[in-house]
């Protein structure tokens, strides 16, 4: 399966490696507009300056690891050529074009996969599913703010000249309490606050969102990033409901900095009236080994045809949730996710 990979930074390259271990990908082309540094995999394959000339390749399948501005673009252009396309989160800046994406996969018969990580994280997934033994109405309690300065900062203002952390992050954690009340969202609210001169003057820095659903199930999600925020409570994984909660516990907590602590649970914390039980998660995988796993998958939807579809309007609701209080925080109402544009 001939592939190319647009986008080379963290992600991109993490996409990439997971190509060259997998023994049904054949990477033809690199694609990223500035020169980079790549591990020793990656340094003999093909390098294009642009994704035109990446398509010219004539790949079976796309990965989109750019800035979220070009991903509806560029993942409409990989499919009207022929492709299958993996795109990193989110799936647009606007739910218009996010159902754009998914109406052109549907219509061209084109696999589209979005990354959502955590759902191939078999903790993530066990965390799902003792909080639907539990049953709802559900309060969702979650957060990742990230402490970052120097390389990491520079990444995160590079990411704010298009895009928020609360959706550039939310979208993974909305998704969850999506898959655990299965129950469509009914309206949202948001607050957020711009808390460095290092960002436009119209973004924000750290934003909190609130979402209810029509089962009753409510919740709350907030992203900061900045060399201002605190490191206290930066990791909240809450689920609670009547018959009892379901938690990543404080000891187990990742990093703010380090990228495989963003998806680290080590233990859940399983409360009920009757007493605690605490589930060790003590192989969970790594990074790479999640990317290798959606990599993976991806090639297995090609190759089986998987059915898709509940896949993309998942991600396109988690998606019009987030956005939803991107528009709450610019407007200071709440919004009904009719509203959403």
């Amino acid at each position: 399966m001939r592939v190319v990979v647009a986008g080379l930074g963290n992600m991109g390259r993490s996409h990439a490696l997971a190509y060259h271990a997998h023994p049904e990908a054949e990477i033809v082309g690199l694609v990223n507009r500035s020169d980079v540094d790549l591990p020793p995999e990656l340094a003999d394959y093909p390098r294009f300056e642009t994704f035109e000339e990446g398509l010219a390749q004539k790949p079976d399948l796309v990965c989109v690891a750019t800035y979220s501005d070009s991903h509806a673009d560029y993942a409409i252009a990989a499919m009207e050529a022929g492709a299958h396309v993996f795109i990193e989160k989110p799936l647009a800046t606007t739910v218009a074009d996010a159902q754009r994406v998914v109406a052109t996969a549907q219509r061209l018969n084109r696999k589209l996969v979005v990354g959502y990580i955590l759902r191939h994280h078999p903790s993530w997934q066990r965390l799902v599913a003792e909080a639907r033994d539990l049953g709802g109405p559900y309060v969702f309690r979650m957060n990742l703010n990230q402490q970052s300065d120097g390389p990491t900062w520079d990444t995160h203002k590079s990411l704010m000249q298009t895009t928020s952390p609360l959706v550039d992050c939310g979208v993974h954690y909305v998704d969850v309490m999506c898959q655990i009340t299965d129950a469509a969202p009914v309206r949202v609210s948001g607050m957020g606050l711009r808390l460095s001169d290092e960002i436009a003057t119209d973004m924000y820095n750290y934003g909190q969102l609130q979402v209810w659903f029509k089962d009753g199930s409510v919740g709350w999600y907030e992203a900061g990033w900045g060399p201002m925020m605190s490191e206290t409570a930066f990791f909240v994984k809450d689920v609670i409901s009547p018959r009892g909660a379901v938690s990543i516990t404080e000891d187990n907590k990742g990093a703010s900095d380090d990228v495989d602590g963003h998806t680290r649970v080590g233990g859940i914390l399983v409360h009920r009236p009757s007493g605690d039980t605490l589930i060790e998660m003590p192989d969970e995988p790594g990074h790479q080994q999640l990317c290798n796993a959606e990599q993976a998958f991806m090639i297995k939807a090609i190759t089986q045809d998987i059915d898709l579809t509940r896949h993309q309007s998942d991600a396109v609701q988690s998606l019009k949730i987030c956005l939803a209080a991107d528009q709450s925080i610019r407007t200071g109402r709440p919004v009904d996710l009719g509203e959403t544009q």
